[in-house]
């Protein structure tokens, strides 16, 4: 499969924009599993723009919007 790292840039909405896999997504996506995380795009936001991407905060960060609902 071929990358559309271009294509996936213009979407991209992480907002650490000097990270060498933004916009490689497979790249982003195993690296942050890796480390025990959630990459940045999964997350709101203003939940994202904390840079917080453990799996505890997206928990927190999802089950309190659902409760605002």
């Amino acid at each position: 499969m071929e990358c559309r790292k271009e294509e996936n840039i213009q979407e991209c909405t992480c907002s650490s924009t000097t990270c060498t896999k933004r916009g490689i997504c497979c790249e982003c996506v195993s690296s942050h599993r890796d480390r025990g995380e959630i990459p940045g795009c999964f997350f709101p936001k203003g939940a994202e723009l904390s840079h917080n991407r453990s799996i505890e905060y997206f928990i927190e960060v999802y089950s309190n919007k659902l409760n605002r609902s």
